[in-house]
């Protein structure tokens, strides 16, 4: 470990991994390589946390409270967390909130496969050429699902909305 002595003789070290005490560990130390658990907790994947809550709230009764959502979820999250995530769903217009007293009650705006469609069409409107997505996007699907797609628009033709 290098230090030298900076502005004041306070001790200066080439990096924070090599500072005592310090839990910041430079590359190739060897803490992994001894067996030792990385003491850090996995971070989540963008969206990973979105997807856990809305796949909560499918699954609840009807409308929840948060403190359900923290619950469900395992209680390992903090209830500001959950409820930072709610908020943002709700903002995304994910979820559904109705105030009761001093707190809301929170539901999915859909199911999992609106959900989905609701993706799919977001991806589709951002694109120039509708037309083009369309047709590469059915070039590539199975024969089964080519099958289900012919299925649902024949029963659309046989029952059009008015």
């Amino acid at each position: 470990m290098e230090r030298d002595r900076g502005v004041r003789g306070v001790t200066q070290y080439d990096g924070l991994a090599n500072c005592p005490g310090s839990t910041v560990r430079a590359e190739g130390d060897g803490v992994r390589d001894q067996g030792r658990q990385d003491p850090r907790p996995r971070r989540r994947g963008q969206g990973e946390l979105e997807a856990q809550v809305l796949g909560a709230l499918w699954e609840a009764p009807g409308p929840v409270a948060a403190v359900w959502v923290q619950e469900r979820l395992g209680g390992d999250l903090a209830y500001t967390t959950v409820m930072t995530i709610l908020s943002r769903l709700h903002v995304k217009k994910a979820v559904t909130r109705e105030r009761v007293g001093r707190s809301f009650l929170w539901q999915a705006a859909s199911d999992e496969a609106g959900m989905a469609a609701s993706r799919m069409h977001r991806v589709l409107d951002g694109q120039n050429d509708r037309e083009a997505v369309l047709a590469s996007f059915f070039t590539t699907l199975t024969p089964e699902d080519e099958r289900l797609v012919r299925d649902l628009l024949g029963d659309a033709k046989a029952d059009p909305k008015d």
